[in-house]
């Protein structure tokens, strides 16, 4: 009952933010000053030819029909056309997801890797000075402004130490493997070139370390939180009582516990990890969707807009869906979630 409840609930849900965005974002992109018409026909472009390509491009019908057939095409998996690129939005959006989805993951391992470890030091030498000091770590990975440490990291490890290349997904002049799934890491391990493996893992590194940091934080303080709960607990006692060591009490028996309740903080990262990459890819010229939204936003490309901003909405809602799934299959006893 608690399966289905929560499926239905999400699909609900799932329904209703795609169509509540698609509003938004149609009415916040015609807001904008510009026309998209002019800026591709050119500025010497006459008066009429700027008409016709209004015409073609369908912008010289009112707003609300403009929207009709928007939500019409995207009932049926078609996102509509980009006006920058002139290909269809769905098709430009397979091409850069990749490249993001390879970016935020590598953020979110970064992420766990990091601030598990750290919330657990912090609850198990809770009010000591490596406590105070994985605090001041977690308030400033939240407070850091994402742009600033990513200047200063390529400052550091591209322009002053020269370990690392300061943009791009792979060195210039390098050939990628075999693009089979899109993902370069992946696509290098399965044609085996190591060269190619490298070369991305380098790219990686200083993008993933800026989108992560700021989630690192919200891990640790997440895991201290709940294993402090699982602490007080009576099993805890009986386990010391049982003669466990402190570290087989924490690692085998809080620890577990404390990361079911911490499943969610972890979904909403990879939902906040794919909105905060837009900004992270725009300083590193990594080619995914937040590069490719970003210069539709500068070319007024309303088609290109409301398709990443749809598609990343959609995919929020199943990473939550996905979460809320765990949760309950770690934990039985919950009937329903949220």
């Amino acid at each position: 009952m608690g399966f289905l409840t929560v499926l239905w609930r999400r699909l609900g849900f799932l329904l209703l933010v795609v169509f509540g965005v698609s509003i938004i974002t149609f009415a916040i992109s015609h807001m904008i000053p510009g026309d998209p018409a002019r800026l591709l026909a050119g500025e010497r472009a006459s008066e009429a030819m700027v008409a016709g390509m209004r015409q073609s491009l369908g912008l010289d019908r009112p707003l609300p029909e403009q929207y009709r057939i928007y939500m019409l095409g995207l009932a049926h998996g078609d996102l509509g056309t980009s006006i920058r690129t002139g290909r269809p939005v769905a098709e430009d959006i397979r091409a850069f997801f990749p490249a993001t989805l390879e970016l935020v993951i590598a953020a979110l391992l970064f992420s766990i890797a990091i601030g598990v470890p750290l919330g657990v030091v912090s609850a198990v030498w809770r009010d000591r000075p490596i406590d105070h000091l994985v605090r001041t770590i977690s308030v400033a990975g939240v407070s850091m402004p994402a742009f600033w440490l990513a200047l200063m990291l390529i400052y550091l490890f591209y322009g002053q130490l020269g370990w690392l290349p300061g943009g791009g997904r792979i060195d210039l002049g390098a050939s990628a493997a075999p693009a089979a799934t899109g993902f370069y890491l992946i696509d290098a391990l399965l044609a085996g070139d190591g060269q190619a493996l490298w070369s991305a893992i380098r790219h990686l590194l200083l993008p993933a370390l800026t989108l992560g940091f700021v989630h690192v934080g919200v891990v640790a303080r997440q895991i201290r939180s709940a294993l402090l709960d699982q602490l007080q607990q009576d099993y805890v006692r009986t386990a010391r009582a049982g003669g466990l060591s402190a570290a087989a009490v924490v690692l085998q028996h809080a620890l577990p516990n404390a990361l079911i309740p911490s499943v969610t903080v972890l979904g909403l990262a990879f939902g906040d990890l794919l909105y905060g990459a837009v900004l992270t890819e725009t300083v590193f010229a990594w080619p995914g969707m937040g590069s490719y939204v970003v210069a539709s936003i500068q070319a007024l490309d309303f088609p290109a807009v409301m398709g990443f901003t749809v598609v990343v909405s959609f995919v929020y809602v199943l990473v939550n869906l996905a979460v809320d799934l765990v949760y309950l299959a770690l934990d039985p006893r919950i009937t329903g979630v949220g």
